[in-house]
């Protein structure tokens, strides 16, 4: 297929690059795309773009501001398949799963745009006689969006539409895997009319690109997804540089299964959960705690189902299982297989890189179950991200509640029981962001918060009316008719 040429977008312009780097298809090896290694330079060109243009587009209505962010949604709608071929053969992700990663988008755009005509503040009595008390929402300013690869569209469009609702303006600076898809993405933007400067694209590589935006001076919110290490560097840059900064990061998410549950419809949300993106979700199911009288059981449907999975070309439409996106992070994967037979572990399945027949030109891991594995294991603490999912026994549903918060990150959990006491248990007792009864821990909404706790965020949310909170200040406003001086602060009631 013919390689892609990936250029910068600043100020409704595509600029070529000085040096550029390839992106490549983790199922093959084949090029896909080559894009810029952006610099400070190009860094400091953007953020000059998208200043100039907040001036203007903070005055541009909101409900009109929306409007361009519906009109993605239909473009999008548009380009679905177009857009989900490329997630595919970029990312690696299975056909399927990739018209998800568009249709996010798309339900991302219309919430959005709704959001436009109900950027509501709050109207509240003045302490004071004929004084009026009010409280607006404020655009932030200059927004730099730093994005993963494992949803190269729908997590950019989670930041930069309710940004962009909300009068900022935004530079995307997305992952090095995916650049195609971000590309792709914004062409759909600058299709749907927006002015010049009020989305900007960056390429380049996070140490490079990513760092600078991070850093500079004239950046007024980061908005960053990714690993807790780099998230841990971003929360400091910002805090010391005055910035504000929504940090999503990762997880080590446990699925609980109680002997009253319904063994087949956790073993759908296990397999799902556990494999869905080959592991490779913030919220993917990377421990089952199991409950000791259905733990034999159990683990036997797992196996047998886990088996009969299917790697192969993401495109293709009878594959279960794509490829782990890169060399390095294949090797990352295997590293933890390592550890776990060093801790005692036991490798009931998978277990290896898969690189048999058409498998051996791509990065391919097999899914894969660990069992006797303690809750102080590293395997059971250290967010792996592939599909290696770790069984741990216990024998009541305190214990199995105790184990899933024994972690540093809390960003998704679930539970299968039809107890409808323990479910409420559950709901109040688990520490993280998101909590399902019955369901897996993966498959989020866009009309509802998206985060975690500990060290998976900073208390910040996407996704939802709280995305609004991230990309507005609060302003409070008075207005005082009485035509006479009314001290506030000062005792008034002597």
């Amino acid at each position: 297929m013919t390689t892609l040429t990936c250029c910068n977008y600043i100020d409704g312009q595509w600029l070529s690059a000085r040096e550029t780097i390839e992106s490549r298809n983790p199922t093959n090896n084949e090029v896909i795309a080559t894009f810029p290694r952006s610099d400070s330079a190009d860094v400091d060109v953007a953020i000059a773009s998208a200043r100039k243009a907040y001036h203007s587009w903070r005055q541009v209505p909101a409900p009109a501001r929306a409007e361009y962010i519906f009109r993605v949604g239909e473009l999008l709608l548009q380009h679905k398949e177009e857009l989900a071929q490329l997630i595919s053969r970029e990312m690696g992700k299975a056909i399927t799963e990739a018209r998800g990663d568009v249709q996010e988008g798309v339900d991302c755009a219309f919430y959005s745009a709704g959001e436009g005509r109900r950027l509501f503040g709050q109207t509240t009595p003045s302490e004071m006689p004929n004084k009026f008390a009010m409280t607006m929402r404020m655009p932030i300013g200059v927004c730099a969006l730093i994005t993963p690869w494992n949803f190269p569209v729908a997590i950019p469009c989670w930041k930069a539409m309710p940004a962009l609702v909300c009068g900022n303006t935004v530079i995307l600076k997305p992952a090095e895997d995916t650049p195609a898809c971000a590309t792709k993405l914004i062409e759909i933007f600058a299709e749907a009319g927006l002015p010049p400067g009020v989305i900007n694209l960056v390429h380049g590589l996070g140490e490079e690109a990513g760092k600078a935006l991070v850093e500079h001076s004239n950046v007024d919110l980061v908005s960053f997804t990714g690993s807790s290490q780099t998230g841990a560097f971003v929360g400091e840059t910002c805090g010391r540089t005055h910035k504000r900064v929504c940090l999503e990061m990762g997880g080590k998410n446990a699925q609980v299964v109680m002997e009253d549950a319904d063994l087949e419809l956790a073993l759908d949300g296990a397999i799902w959960g556990a494999f869905g993106t080959a592991g490779q979700r913030c919220t993917a199911t990377s421990r089952l705690i199991l409950h000791s009288d259905i733990k034999e059981k159990f683990t036997t449907m797992l196996k047998e189902r886990t088996s009969k999975l299917r790697l192969g070309s993401p495109t293709d439409p009878d594959t279960d299982i794509g490829p782990i996106i890169n060399q390095r992070q294949l090797e990352r994967v295997k590293m933890y297989l390592d550890i776990a037979r060093e801790e005692n572990a036991k490798v009931l399945i998978g277990g290896e890189i898969a690189d048999e027949g058409e498998l051996k030109n791509g990065y391919f891991f097999q899914p894969t179950i660990l069992d006797n594995v303690t809750p102080d294991m590293r395997v059971a603490r250290e967010e792996i991200f592939g599909p290696v999912v770790a069984l741990i026994e216990v024998s009541s549903f305190e214990e199995a509640i105790a184990i899933l918060n024994n972690t540093n990150y809390g960003l998704s959990s679930s539970v299968y029981t039809r107890d409808i006491n323990r479910a409420f248990a559950a709901m109040r007792d688990i520490e993280a962001g998101i909590t399902y009864i019955n369901g897996p821990t993966i498959g989020a909404e866009v009309h509802l918060p998206f985060g975690g706790v500990k060290q998976t965020g900073n208390g910040h949310r996407e996704a939802g009316t709280t995305a609004l909170d991230v990309f507005t200040e609060w302003k409070s406003v008075y207005v005082d008719f009485s035509g006479s001086l009314q001290r506030a602060q000062i005792d008034n009631r002597s």
